[in-house]
């Protein structure tokens, strides 16, 4: 069982920055494929960005250039850089892990945190 736990969240001006960060328990950290996923009210929860275990990403097409995640497996760290954040940014945040294989669902989640930008 991998835990997760995400902070960093907070209230920011729109055009402002936050750094996510989601450190996990365990040994396994490096095996993981690893993710940001983000709900906001009244909307489905939607994939933010996601990073193999070889440092390969994938980002939302909302968010490409503005945010960069990466990961730091020594340290058991994921992290999520966001840039010029937007109002449609505001929604929580969660961390997510994916065990290696075929499949691309994720195993372990965060409880995650809140992101709010204001005008």
């Amino acid at each position: 069982q991998v835990q997760l736990v995400e902070s960093g969240g907070g209230l920011v001006q729109a055009g402002g920055s936050l750094r996510l960060s989601c450190t996990a328990s365990g040994n396994i950290f490096s095996i993981l494929r690893m993710g940001w996923y983000r709900q906001a009210p009244g909307k489905q929860r939607e994939l933010v960005a996601s990073i193999t275990n070889r440092g390969s990403t994938n980002y939302a097409d909302s968010v490409k250039g503005r945010f960069t995640i990466s990961r730091d497996n020594a340290k058991n760290t994921l992290y999520l850089q966001m840039n010029s954040l937007k109002l449609e940014d505001t929604a929580d945040y969660y961390c997510a892990a994916g065990r290696p294989g075929a499949s691309s669902a994720m195993d372990f989640w965060g409880r995650g945190t809140l992101v709010t930008v204001s005008s």
